[in-house]
């Protein structure tokens, strides 16, 4: 019997806590910092972000900066060659298209046109939105990193082979709006603590005894790898 992402939240939060979202309003903030945060961790990322800051007045300045002076600050958070010019292109894009560089006008908006309005940004594919909308404005959107659609694959809640654009579109189909930051988080945590990519611990996972994807005594957990 697949779990209901319902008794999913209820298994997990006496593990991990029941996560509280608190929107911290700052958009461009949470569009730079996701895409610093992507195929890194957390800590890594942290640090780029700040070292960026502390480098840079504005936003602005990052757009308009030599692009080897973006790529020396975010190295702490690696594949900086790669995340420099999409960090600047991505705030010119937002410079161009909201010139007071405040995205909170997006919250009037409706939430398709929202996603829409980020998606069209040069290199925002839907888990960058969705962070943007969450996190930042406290829109239901929900973002589905790695942690999420592994943990999600191996308890079957979608399919093995689903791309992560469409396991956005599952996952937010059935899960309520006002449960899409509480499950996010708690999926996260699962992926990063007990269901981790090469060896999950399934020997103590709330979950395994309704995951089709559990270890079982000889075997071993083939889905979402």
């Amino acid at each position: 019997m697949t779990l209901t992402p319902k008794a999913i939240m209820e298994r997990l939060e006496p593990v991990y806590g029941r996560p509280e979202a608190q929107p911290h309003e700052d958009a461009v903030a949470e569009l730079v910092l996701t895409i610093l945060s992507q195929n890194t961790s957390d800590t890594n990322s942290g640090r780029a972000f700040a070292e960026l800051m502390r480098r840079f007045p504005s936003w602005q300045a990052i757009a308009a900066a030599p692009l080897e002076e973006v790529i020396d600050a975010i190295r702490p958070g690696g594949l900086a060659q790669q995340k420099a010019p999409r960090i600047q292109t991505a705030l010119a894009a937002v410079a161009e298209r909201a010139p007071a560089g405040d995205l909170g006008f997006l919250r009037q908006m409706p939430l398709d046109e929202a996603r829409q309005w980020l998606r069209s940004l040069p290199g925002v594919g839907p888990k960058t939105a969705a962070c943007v909308l969450l996190f930042a404005l406290g829109l239901p959107a929900m973002p589905v990193d790695t942690h999420v659609e592994r943990v999600a694959k191996r308890l079957g809640l979608i399919p093995e082979k689903m791309s992560a654009e469409r396991a956005h579109e599952a996952l937010e189909a059935m899960v309520r709006p006002e449960d899409y930051y509480r499950f996010h988080m708690l999926l996260i945590k699962h992926g990063r603590r007990t269901c981790t990519a090469r060896k999950p611990a399934c020997e103590r996972c709330p979950l395994a005894p309704d995951c089709p994807s559990a270890l079982v005594a000889g075997g071993s957990v083939t889905a979402g790898q």
